[in-house]
């Protein structure tokens, strides 16, 4: 029996894991992969106190090591379930169960896809959606980003450092990322744009991509482009397959907390991009971790 396990290892969760394990708590971090979550994703981090700069990768590992000095178990697992038993909650694996007096739900959200023909077909085939991962393999190629938000402006900027060309395809006439990240692309020889235009289509040989169909979205005009590579940056979804059941998100699938990161189930709570809020970045999420990680020590004391 566990006093708190926390589902997600992203910052939010290791965060909350401390605070927590600092509180004396029994803990476990069920993760799927490495920590860190969608950070070991990002080439470079501006935004976060205390650095001027710092890679993704690199700040997982710093939030992650205090976590074995106060014996925050690891535990490798994919989450189908979580039942409420009241004073028990049931953490259901692939393989096997776990009992817990509080749950953290920290399992973020997940890239989403374009839905258009060829996508499925040639992801990890010249379709990624990660620049960090797989940036290197497309050296001196000309490479599409989709997207106008700060990932996909980030993550076109870190591509020219391989790519001969970078695009950016946006379906409105002006970026929405920040304007410091904006300056930055707009002043990249390297970049192009595409506006007010989607992708129809991704097109490839057998063996890899080859280009895209794109319509602008105020003619209806269609052409086609040449591309080695297409990098997708269209927002995200919440992972709540595993809460689906239990009556706690919105209509979009978000998780619903009160000030406190509680969601309406009594011992179950929400942080970091899974939670329904306006801003979604790394220093919010170690924000939310620290409130439910002390949240959980005081709701179960209440509960003696």
């Amino acid at each position: 029996m566990y006093d708190t396990l926390i589902i997600g290892s992203g910052p939010a969760g290791m965060t909350a894991g401390l605070y927590a394990a600092r509180s004396n708590l029994k803990v476990g971090i069920i993760e799927q992969g490495a920590p860190g979550g969608q950070m070991n994703n990002t080439s470079e981090i501006e935004n976060y106190p205390g650095y001027d700069h710092i890679s993704g990768p690199e700040l997982s590992m710093n939030m992650h090591a205090p976590l074995e000095k106060f014996g925050v178990e690891n535990i490798y697992g994919i989450v189908k379930s979580i039942e409420d038993a009241g004073d028990v909650k049931r953490v259901i694996t692939e393989d096997t169960s776990y009992e817990a007096k509080t749950i953290i739900l920290a399992t973020g959200a997940k890239y989403r896809t374009l839905d258009v023909p060829g996508e499925e077909e040639y992801t990890s085939r010249g379709v990624s959606y990660c620049a960090v991962c797989d940036g290197a393999f497309f050296r001196n190629q000309d490479l599409l980003v989709v997207g106008g938000g700060d990932s996909a402006v980030e993550e076109a900027v870190y591509l020219t450092q391989f790519a001969k060309s970078v695009t950016i395809i946006h379906r409105r006439d002006e970026l929405r990322a920040q304007k410091i990240l904006q300056d930055r692309a707009f002043a990249n020889d390297k970049i192009n744009f595409i506006w007010d235009s989607v992708v129809k289509e991704i097109k490839g040989t057998d063996i890899k991509v080859s280009g895209v169909t794109v319509e602008n979205v105020k003619t209806g005009e269609l052409s086609e482009h040449e591309f080695g590579g297409i990098f997708i940056y269209v927002g995200v979804n919440p992972v709540t397959s595993m809460v689906a059941d239990l009556g706690i998100t919105d209509e979009a699938g978000w998780v619903i907390t009160d000030e406190r990161m509680m969601t309406p189930k009594a011992g179950i709570f929400a942080i970091g991009d899974v939670r329904q809020k306006e801003l979604r970045q790394i220093a919010t999420a170690v924000g939310d971790g620290a409130i439910a990680g002390q949240g959980v020590y005081q709701y179960i004391e209440n509960m003696t």
